[in-house]
C-alpha cells in the first residue's frame, strides 16, 4: 500500500506534507539519505542550523532536479543567534547553504538564548553553557521581519511550553504556524496538542519513534516504542510494522511527523506510515501513553524547559 500523501494546512494557507524527512545526526550520510528520500517521494525535508546538514540537503535537492516549489523545506534558528541583529543574517547563512532564497518554515529551535558569536555551544571555563540575555519575544519579532520579507514563508517555534507560547502570543503579532515538539505514542501530550491546535498552531512531531534514538539515555533500559506489542499487533492487521503504526497514529492526530533514517528500505517504509488507522485501533493506542519524555536538555542549556508539560521530571 502506497502513502496516502496526506497534507495539512498551516495558518498561512500553505500546505505541509504530513510526513517529513528528518536530517538530525549522521551529518556525512545526509546527502545520500536526502537523495533517497526525494527518490522515494518525500516532498518535506526538515533540517536545522545546528544539525550541520543544510549543505547536504541543498546539494541533494539540487541534484534531484525536482523544482524548488515542489519541496517543503524547514530549518531552524540556533540559540547563538537569538539577538535581533543576528536573526536575519543567520537565516541568510542557512539559505545560502540550502541553495534557496526562501524556506517554507523557519523555527526558533529553543526558547533559550546562548551567548552571541560563532560558537554553537559557548561554554565558560567550568564547561557551563554561557547564556545570552535576549528574550525570546525579541527574537520572535526579528523572525516576524523575515516572514514579512518573504525569506521565510512561515515561522514557528520548537520546544516551547504552553506558558511560554501564551506569552509569545500576547506580546507579538504573528501567530506561530507550527510548533515542533517531542510527541509519540509514549508521550501523547493530548491536552497540550489540543491547546496549540486551538490557537491555530500546527503540531509537528520530532522523535516520532520515541526511544528508538540511542542518544536518549532515558530510553535505553526499556523496550523500544516501535516494538511495543500493541503497535506491532495493530500493524499486523494492516501489513505494517510498529514504526509505521507510530507514524499513522501521529498523522491521525492531525500532526506532521518527522522520521529519520539513512537506510533506503526504511526511508521508503516510513513514507508508507501515512495510512489510515481505524477508530478502534486509535482507541487502543491511547492505552500505551506513558507520559514519557526522552529529550530534556534543561541541565545542559541553562533553561528549565517544558514546565507544566507532560513527562517533565522536576
Amino acid at each position: 500500500m502506497a502513502s496516502l500523501d496526506t497534507k495539512f494546512k498551516l495558518n498561512t494557507g500553505a500546505e505541509i506534507p504530513a510526513v517529513g524527512f528528518g536530517t538530525w545526526q549522521d551529518k556525512d550520510a545526509q546527502e545520500g539519505a536526502v537523495t533517497e528520500a526525494l527518490k522515494a517521494g518525500y516532498t518535506h525535508i526538515d533540517t536545522a542550523r545546528i544539525y550541520g546538514t543544510e549543505p547536504a540537503v541543498g546539494a541533494a535537492i539540487k541534484k534531484s532536479g525536482i523544482p524548488r516549489s515542489k519541496i517543503f523545506i524547514t530549518t531552524k534558528l540556533w540559540n547563538n543567534a537569538h539577538h535581533p541583529d543576528d536573526v536575519e543574517p543567520a537565516l541568510d547563512a542557512s539559505l545560502a547553504d540550502l541553495g534557496t532564497d526562501y524556506v517554507d518554515l523557519y523555527l526558533m529551535h529553543w526558547p533559550v538564548a546562548f551567548g552571541r558569536g560563532d560558537t554553537m555551544f559557548p561554554k565558560d571555563n567550568n564547561g557551563k553553557t554561557i547564556n545570552g540575555d535576549t528574550d525570546f519575544v525579541e527574537t520572535w519579532k526579528a523572525m516576524e521581519k523575515t516572514f514579512k520579507k518573504g525569506k521565510a514563508k512561515a515561522i514557528g517555534i520548537s520546544n516551547f511550553s504552553r506558558k511560554e507560547t501564551e506569552r509569545l502570543l500576547k506580546e507579538t503579532e504573528v501567530v506561530p504556524a507550527a510548533h515542533q515538539i517531542e510527541v509519540h505514542p509514549y508521550l501523547q501530550q493530548n491536552e497540550a496538542c489540543e491547546w496549540f491546535r486551538s490557537k491555530g498552531i500546527h503540531v509537528q512531531q520530532y522523535s516520532p519513534f520515541g526511544n528508538q534514538n540511542e542518544i536518549y539515555s532515558k530510553g535505553q533500559n526499556m523496550g523500544k516504542l516501535i516494538d511495543d506489542p500493541t503497535l506491532v499487533e495493530i500493524g499486523k492487521k494492516y501489513n505494517k510494522n510498529g514504526a509505521q503504526v507510530a507514524l499513522a497514529w501521529g498523522i491521525a492526530q492531525g500532526h506532521s511527523v518527522l522520521p529519520k533514517s539513512k537506510t533506503p528500505s526504511r526511508i521508503k517504509d516510513n513514507l508508507e506510515g501515512d495510512f489510515k488507522l481505524e477508530k478502534e485501533d486509535l482507541e487502543k493506542l491511547k492505552g500505551v501513553d506513558k507520559g514519557m519524555r526522552f529529550n530534556d536538555p534543561s541541565a545542559n542549556f541553562g533553561w528549565n524547559f517544558y514546565v507544566g508539560e507532560d513527562g517533565k521530571v522536576e
